[in-house]
């Protein structure tokens, strides 16, 4: 039987909290999705949560909410899933892309700090090129006319972003920071939770995240009056003062159901066991790879102080082929697939910004050499040692 790449852990607890919903006429904005929201916003140590359709949604909201408009600009990396910078693009802003650390493959903070610095320099015509070297190679030669407006980290693959540094970096030019912890659920970076690091963190709750709620997302803030705003926003713009139909704002149909609700609630009453589970899969991985020479396995850095184990990623180190290892891999019936593919090399992203390989050096060194492995809390060790016994018999790959 073959290995599955990832695989959701659910019991009957799941599935009976989902039939006690669809046995009531609440569906939707209900008492499950107020219930869920006061879970994870208890459990990433923030004030106020607010459910969504996808941490997708979740993320656009909060550049939203950061006041990002046409034009205006938003440190981030390109080293993530898409999402992270389309986000940005809803609102017609532009993302602007620093290269990332090599150790944990999240965003530099010494680069945030350079480019805001040349940014601010540069004013609202960005003039001079020592900030216009930040731009995508398209705008360079007419910069849109907005401003920085904030930074947007990513905590990738379970482990948070180096904050601290990215804070300063934030207050000094007075800018919004938005937590991307679509993966880190759990994480805790110099002991404090991943999610709350920022003005406002996003967490997804796809299928092989740590928990899952099918689809769906909660975006965790400590400000009342952005809580009531993205109530207001996944609502199509309604206001708690709005009647029937009236709308104060445009806004999305980003609302969370209560069946998804009511997955998610039963799944958080589980979290502990479900992060300590993947953990277990993880030290499995660590501890059988550790001894091959071209396998490069995770990196996690003193300052996290809890990693929350999204995927397990390895680093297939010259003169191994990440092409031949994951053929091989897939003649015995095991999964892999590269990760992440740098977002400004996406076919997107080079016709309308003009990147070309070269331009975050870091960033795409990870994008050929990083390797996902098969990977859930529900994988038995025996799975574990089937994939790695794969990968010590590959002497000439």
């Amino acid at each position: 039987m073959s290995i599955p790449m990832s695989s959701p852990d659910l019991t009957a607890a799941e599935i009976d909290a989902v039939h006690q919903v669809i046995s009531t006429p609440v569906l939707s904005i209900g008492p499950r999705l107020d219930a869920f929201e006061r879970a994870i916003a208890a459990f990433s140590g923030c004030a106020h949560g607010v459910g969504v359709n996808s941490g997708t949604s979740g993320l656009h909201l909060a550049v939203i909410a950061a006041g990002v408009h046409q034009d205006d600009y938003v440190l981030t990396t390109p080293f993530s899933f898409i999402a992270s910078a389309n986000c940005i693009l809803y609102e017609r802003a532009v993302p602007i892309f620093v290269d990332v650390d090599r150790a944990t493959g999240n965003i530099d903070p010494a680069l945030v700090a350079a480019a805001a610095d040349d940014l601010a320099r540069g004013g609202a015509s960005v003039s001079g090129a020592a900030a216009r070297r930040w731009l995508p190679p398209a705008l360079r030669a007419a910069p849109p006319s907005g401003r920085l407006r904030a930074i947007l980290p990513v905590d990738a693959f379970g482990q948070p972003a180096d904050f601290d540094p990215i804070l300063a970096t934030a207050r000094q030019h007075a800018l919004c920071v938005i937590e991307d912890s679509c993966e880190a659920l759990g994480a805790r970076y110099k002991d404090r939770p991943a999610g709350s690091l920022g003005d406002v963190g996003v967490f997804a709750f796809y299928p092989n995240k740590q928990i899952t709620t099918g689809e769906g997302g909660v975006i965790v803030t400590d400000r009342e009056d952005w809580r009531d705003l993205f109530r207001s926003l996944r609502n199509q713009g309604r206001d708690v003062f709005d009647a029937w139909l009236n709308h104060t704002r445009l806004g999305y149909n980003y609302r969370l159901h209560e069946m998804s609700a009511a997955m998610g609630l039963a799944q958080m009453s589980r979290i502990e066991e479900l992060l300590a589970r993947r953990a277990q899969v993880a030290a499995w991985y660590n501890e059988r790879l550790a001894a091959i020479p071209w396998i490069e396995c995770p990196q996690v850095l003193p300052e996290t102080t809890r990693m929350s184990w999204f995927v397990y990623v390895i680093r297939l180190l010259p003169p191994a082929s990440r092409d031949a290892v994951m053929a091989r891999l897939a003649e015995r019936g095991i999964p892999s697939r590269p990760y992440f593919t740098p977002i400004h090399l996406q076919p997107f992203y080079r016709s309308t910004f003009g990147y070309a390989e070269g331009a975050f050096p870091v960033t795409e060194e990870l994008g050929r050499i990083s390797l996902a492995l098969p990977f859930s809390s529900v994988m038995a060790e025996t799975q574990v040692d089937e994939v790695c016994a794969a990968l010590r018999g590959m002497e000439h790959v």
